[in-house]
């Protein structure tokens, strides 16, 4: 027999996931009358609580325990209990939890004011990869970095490692197209950087304040936030502050920017943003790609200008902007992020920050330190790439629905509701394989996208996936939106995905209890106070319901 405990069953812990400081928490464990256990407590750092006998439930002695966490964190607890003979080795007793391995449980406490936007949980996103999406007309070239190369929209084909070659989208483009972008049943746009910049991605910031000239104005700018608020719709945008481009008015690699900055010597105030082994050659660029230097983001100069009354973030707020997706989140200091948080939430409580996270962001640890996205009340949501993983696995066939059901439990054990709700879940990036790609057959592909939109998150559209548009890595994930010549059977799956989660609230903010999960097949609830709904899928045939 074994001694059983599951986090993640209500019976065993309650309430389920996170708790708010100062919240009860309620844990059972049911011991084998066999041990004749005499004493048990649960243990953490800082945390201390003796499990009452409870009446026995057959063969099991059942020991239960309430207590409270005052301080926000994250703690890691087992359970030590004592036999007629002395400490019994629970962690050797076996068991259908993670008893068998000796893992210690995952808590974590979250600050009492910590509240992700209503307003987002499981809305529907559309990401767009500016230069790519649509283009209106021709835009003033007129101070675009050079050199830089515009060809043909409908016929672009992405050179690899080409970061000057554009395709020529812009802001009107996309302006143009918000009525297909509604139709669709989107309630979000992401979109990638739109800051002047030398590359076609814009991740390499040449000046945070002004639009790339390719793409428009600040008046373009400005309107498409009006255009988007008019039909209910809202639009953030990526926030890339753990590194500049060396051709930026910062660092100004090329002299083109007319002296003030690194180039111009120590003396510059920019000077302290870098960090330099050897002026003015050698320096810390992001993963060594020398066009990217990366930032001190502590630096008070830094700060100030991003974080400031009238800096970079303040600045897109108050131009229309309803929040951001923050570049490589783990790479920003804890610090750094959370003053951050509170500069968005000080301008605008409602908007929200989504953090580029890979893995499980709420015990993620990154250059050595436990994050505390969560538990620090930094973020509002990340991006979720474990569901990703877990959606293409199942879908592909090389995991029966066992899997699935263990990485969604565990997501939804360990992240607050509110910010599981918000997190952006995705199949395709700009950074991965499109859908299309990975999942040519299409019982599979539907079988992935019903999963996006039925599981909890806010599912994102990759922009094209919708279209048919497939692609590999980098460049080849940046195609050109193939207008006139879409998948019109993939546009009305995701149109109907995206009704369903817009009509069901137990999709967009639920919680989650899967049924089933085995051989191809799951069925799970989704429940809140409004409703409860139960879906099921079958992969091999891509046939799912929503009753």
């Amino acid at each position: 027999m074994n001694i059983l405990f599951d986090c993640c069953d209500r019976a065993d812990k309650t309430p389920f996931g996170p708790l708010w400081a100062g919240q009860p928490c309620r844990v059972r464990i049911r011991i084998p009358a066999e041990c004749q256990a005499r004493r048990v407590i649960l243990t953490a750092e800082g945390l201390e609580a003796a499990l009452d006998r409870q009446d026995p439930e057959g063969d099991y002695d059942v020991f239960t325990a309430r207590f409270t966490v005052e301080t926000p964190g994250l703690y890691f607890y087992k359970f030590h209990i004592w036999d007629k003979n002395g400490d019994f080795d629970l962690f050797r007793a076996g068991s259908g939890t993670n008893m068998g391995a000796g893992d210690l449980w995952q808590l974590s406490v979250l600050p009492a004011d910590y509240a992700p936007p209503e307003d987002y949980r499981g809305m529907v996103y559309y990401q767009i990869f500016p230069d790519r999406f649509a283009k209106s007309g021709d835009c003033d070239l007129t101070g675009k970095l050079e050199p830089y190369t515009v060809r043909d929209f409908a016929t672009f084909v992405p050179r690899a490692r080409d970061a000057t070659d554009f395709a020529g989208g812009n802001l009107r483009g996309i302006m143009e197209k918000l009525g297909y972008i509604a139709d669709l049943g989107v309630k979000v746009i992401y979109l990638n950087p739109i800051v002047m910049a030398w590359s076609n991605h814009r991740y390499d910031a040449a000046d945070y304040m002004r639009v790339d000239p390719m793409l428009g104005t600040e008046a373009d700018f400005t309107a498409l936030c009006d255009a988007v608020h008019a039909r209910g719709m809202r639009i953030i945008l990526d926030g890339v502050f753990s590194h500049t481009g060396s051709h930026s008015r910062y660092f100004d690699v090329d002299r083109h920017f007319g002296g003030g900055a690194v180039s111009a010597g120590p003396a510059s105030k920019y000077y302290k943003w870098y960090d330099f082994q050897e002026f003015p050659k050698k320096y810390t660029a992001w993963w060594g790609v020398d066009v990217m230097p990366c930032v001190n983001e502590l630096d008070p100069d830094y700060l100030e200008y991003i974080l400031g009354e009238d800096g970079v973030v303040a600045t897109w707020l108050r131009r229309g902007a309803d929040g951001f997706r923050l570049d490589v989140a783990d790479e920003l200091p804890d610090g750094f992020l959370a003053a951050l948080y509170h500069r968005v939430k000080a301008e605008d409580p409602r908007a929200v920050v989504i953090g580029e996270v890979w893995e499980d962001a709420s015990n993620k640890i990154s250059y050595s330190v436990r994050r505390k996205y969560f538990i620090g009340g930094e973020l509002d949501g990340v991006i979720n790439y474990p569901f990703r993983t877990a959606i293409l696995d199942f879908a592909s066939g090389r995991d029966g629905g066992e899997a699935l059901a263990a990485t969604v439990a565990s997501l939804a054990e360990h992240y607050p509701a509110a910010a599981l709700d918000c997190t952006m879940a995705v199949l395709g990036t700009h950074d991965t394989e499109r859908v299309g790609t990975v999942l040519p057959d299409w019982n599979q592909r539907q079988a992935a996208v019903f999963l996006q939109f039925a599981l909890p998150g806010s599912p994102v559209i990759y922009y094209g996936d919708e279209a048919g548009l497939t692609g590999g890595r980098d460049p080849m994930n940046r195609l050109p939106f193939p207008w006139g010549r879409e998948d019109r059977r993939m546009q009305e799956l995701y149109r109907q995905m995206a009704a369903l989660k817009n009509a069901h609230p137990a999709l967009r903010t639920g919680d989650i209890r899967f049924e089933w999960a085995g051989g191809g097949i799951v069925r799970f609830s989704r429940t809140c106070p409004e409703e409860s709904v139960f879906c099921e899928l079958v992969r091999d045939t891509g046939q799912f319901s929503v009753e």
